[in-house]
């Protein structure tokens, strides 16, 4: 009588992948990959690739222009010793058609996938690795401000003009009244205490404002207190930019 034995072997693949998100004040965000060579022996990545889904698009930082032609910023070799790891990096961001949604995403994401395709001798068939990806979508509670203009520099007691933008991330409609509170390094300047309007759910407006800063150097926008009528609750902005602050020129007579 004979038996047969069955042996199972725990495959391991040899790369480590790692990705985070870093979320921005706008419509789009960062994406880092880290690709880690955790075996023992060299690792040939043949492709990586990133499928989103449709409702975003991408530009990838990973080659450079050199004569008129993109080249890879690894340059030609493509192998990972061991230990070795190397960073990707992508610039993505919500297609128009989708913009208006942004507010009213919360939750985890589906943000599409990323292929990875690598060999560990050069006669053996090609492995896919899939890694999909999810992304926590930042909380912005019933309100969200963000920047839609700012300078990168100001003069010192020269007015500067800033552009806020405010959604209405709720599903109730608001009436916005807007007041700026002073800090010891900028002021506002024109009225405080002025109506911004009715805004619809998943809305947004845009207003601008006018600040002088009254330090060198790099300050911190402060201040802006946005009240719902409708529901007596007050939005409290602080720390939501920093400009840079230079001296004034003058010019000789």
């Amino acid at each position: 009588m004979f038996f047969r034995r069955l042996c199972s072997f725990l495959f391991l693949p040899p790369l480590n992948v790692k990705t985070k998100f870093y979320n921005s004040d706008r419509n789009d965000l960062f994406l880092e990959v880290q690709i880690h060579n955790v075996s023992s022996s060299t690792v040939f990545v043949q492709n990586v690739s990133l499928e989103l889904s449709e409702m975003y698009t991408s530009v990838e930082f990973n080659t450079v222009n050199h004569d008129g032609e993109d080249e890879c910023t690894f340059g030609t070799r493509t192998f990972l010793q061991s230990n070795e790891g190397r960073q990707y990096l992508y610039h993505l961001w919500l297609k128009q058609e989708f913009s208006e949604k942004a507010s009213i995403i919360r939750g985890v994401t589906e943000m599409g996938k990323l292929n990875i395709v690598w060999k560990r001798n050069l006669g053996e068939m090609a492995m896919l690795e899939t890694i999909q990806l999810k992304r926590e979508a930042p909380g912005y509670g019933n309100m969200r401000l963000s920047l839609e203009t700012i300078p990168d520099t100001a003069v010192l007691e020269e007015p500067f003009y800033i552009i806020c933008k405010i959604t209405n991330c709720s599903n109730k409609k608001m009436k916005l009244f807007l007041k700026m509170c002073d800090t010891d390094s900028t002021h506002w300047c024109g009225k405080s205490g002025r109506h911004l309007g009715k805004l619809s759910p998943s809305s947004s407006l845009c207003f601008t404002l006018t600040l002088l800063s009254l330090k060198l150097g790099l300050q911190r926008i402060s201040g802006v207190r946005i009240t719902d009528k409708f529901s007596k609750k007050t939005y409290g902005y602080d720390n939501i930019a920093n400009v840079y602050v230079i001296p004034s020129v003058k010019k000789k007579s």
